[in-house]
């Protein structure tokens, strides 16, 4: 665990939702498998697409079929992907190992917490009550804002929910866009390394703290 003796206390913390809150990689993964399975091809393999989960149809369609954004044939199994994922959002998905825990004891100190992810709200909306976040203080999407993460537009918006400055919330994600986004938008800092990182270092990304593991969290708190 990075050290976050300069963290000053948060009166929020706010998550990234896929590879931070909930290891939704399976259903992700599935979702993305199926379009292969329908083509023929034999699925990709899980360790394969994991790391890319937290990047969406955009990393999980780069892995499985080696396509980008304006290659030929993205468009058709973006559509593809996302139909299937919203069918089978929630069968193998749950929260990380410590999650309710670390929730629960924010409550009890009195530290509210949100959501903020650049999932689209057609599946925030319909993921978040099914994997029992429903008690986040705010649940903000790729689509709230013109702008999603690595713009800081999405944490402003929450911290305006909240009725907060940027300055106390801390934002905690597993992906560099969103140790980006919140230090855009003036918030400390925490990676995520228990998620899914996208086959890179979290120790890398200039966070003001590193965490191992949800539970760590609380050790990071100025009591």
């Amino acid at each position: 665990m990075k050290s976050s003796a300069l963290l000053p206390p948060p009166r929020a913390i706010l998550f990234d939702l896929d590879g931070t809150l909930a290891d939704t990689a399976p259903d992700l993964a599935a979702a993305v498998n199926q379009l292969r399975t329908a083509r023929g091809l034999a699925p990709a393999s899980y360790e394969l697409l994991r790391p890319v989960a937290s990047a969406g149809a955009r990393g999980l369609i780069g892995a499985a079929f080696d396509l980008r954004p304006g290659d030929d044939g993205y468009e058709d199994l973006r559509i593809g992907f996302l139909d299937n994922y919203e069918k089978a959002i929630a069968v193998n998905s749950r929260l990380f190992d410590g999650v309710m825990p670390l929730l629960e004891s924010l409550r009890e100190y009195g530290v509210l917490w949100g959501i903020v992810t650049n999932k689209a709200a057609r599946f925030t909306d319909l993921l978040v009550p099914q994997i029992g976040l429903q008690a986040a203080g705010c649940v903000i999407s790729g689509d709230t804002t013109p702008h999603p993460k690595p713009h800081p537009a999405p944490l402003l918006e929450a911290a305006r929910r909240l009725a907060l400055a940027p300055q106390d919330c801390w934002y905690v994600g597993d992906d560099l866009r969103d140790i980006q986004a919140g230090r855009s938008a003036g918030m400390p800092t925490v990676a995520a390394a228990w998620g899914y990182c996208g086959h890179a270092e979290p120790a890398t990304w200039g966070a003001d703290a590193l965490a191992a593991l949800p539970l760590d969290l609380l050790g990071m708190i100025p009591r």
